[in-house]
């Protein structure tokens, strides 16, 4: 892997169905682009229990969810010149995805898709709670989903 390129590091908790590794690494990398040079995203796939858990812990939401975004804490300055840059970890809930793509007639592997770009974009600063700023993450999900050929998961509602 070159220096430049966003390293991802997927581990599971669950043994649900999940893409492959390097799919949702190129799915991070796209929605990151340059923003994601030299950096370190964990990605864990886990199950209802967990993700209720952590959705629970740290949104105060009792449910289980499909994506969870945790950005990294400043390093020290030590650190990044040792070459360490994490970016943060993304935590995606097989069992929501599934149901998420059935229930709105999506194929699975692009709902995958849909929710790394998502989550990633949640680690370098986008979000969703006041309108602009969800306009502005949508069109850069569509933007990149596009450039996967992935068709726009909000063709309902833009």
């Amino acid at each position: 892997m070159s220096p430049a390129a966003l390293a991802v590091e997927v581990t599971r908790g669950t043994r649900a169905w999940a893409p492959p590794a390097a799919a949702m690494s190129r799915w991070a990398q796209a929605a990151l682009g340059r923003l994601g040079a030299g950096r370190e995203l964990a990605l864990r796939i886990v199950a209802p229990r967990e993700s209720r858990r952590l959705n629970a812990a740290w949104r105060g939401k009792d449910r289980p969810t499909n994506v969870l975004s945790f950005p990294a804490a400043a390093m020290p300055a030590e650190a990044m010149r040792a070459g360490v840059r994490p970016l943060g970890d993304l935590v995606i809930c097989a069992a929501v995805v599934r149901g998420e793509a059935r229930e709105q007639g999506k194929p699975l592997t692009a709902h995958w898709a849909h929710l790394v770009v998502h989550g990633a974009l949640h680690l370098v600063g986008y979000d969703h709670v006041q309108e602009v700023d969800a306009v502005r993450m949508e069109r850069r999900e569509i933007a990149v989903l596009r450039g996967l050929g992935i068709p726009n998961p909000y063709r309902a509602r833009i």
